[in-house]
């Protein structure tokens, strides 16, 4: 008789599952809003550094060939970056280009090409400005 007493006691009641399923449930409902900022703060930062990188490049390109590059294709070409970054947008063709209307340097002879790129995306960024004026 011992052994089928004891044979009843082992498993889980239906109400202790529900409790542990609910205290799971309640646990990730906390954690995946704060998961999903956590990637669009990553991707916004993403943005920045590829930002900060094009132009930073189109400078350089601009000050060692005294003339702006005419598309960011030219600066794959001239090996100033391996390849063109996405955008936030998660393509490469969506870059919005601003017309070269400066010179740099005196030694600068051509002012037609690309001074400065932004973001083609037309969302909103975490802090309320949009994409497209960073």
């Amino acid at each position: 008789m011992k052994s089928r007493a004891a044979g009843r006691n082992r498993g889980f009641t239906l109400i202790e599952m529900m409790v542990v399923i609910s205290i799971i449930l309640i646990l990730l409902a906390v954690a995946i809003p704060i998961y999903s900022h956590s990637i669009a703060r990553e991707r916004e930062h993403n943005l920045r550094q590829n930002l900060e990188t094009l132009n930073r490049v189109i400078i350089q390109y601009t000050l060692d060939k005294q003339k702006p590059p005419k598309s960011l294709d030219d600066l794959v070409q001239a090996k100033y970056i391996k390849v063109v970054p996405e955008d936030i947008t998660g393509r490469v063709d969506t870059w919005q280009t601003e017309s070269a209307d400066a010179i740099l340097s005196l030694e600068q002879t051509d002012t037609d090409g690309i001074i400065g790129v932004h973001s083609g995306s037309n969302q909103t960024a975490s802090d309320g400005t949009a994409y497209s004026t960073w």
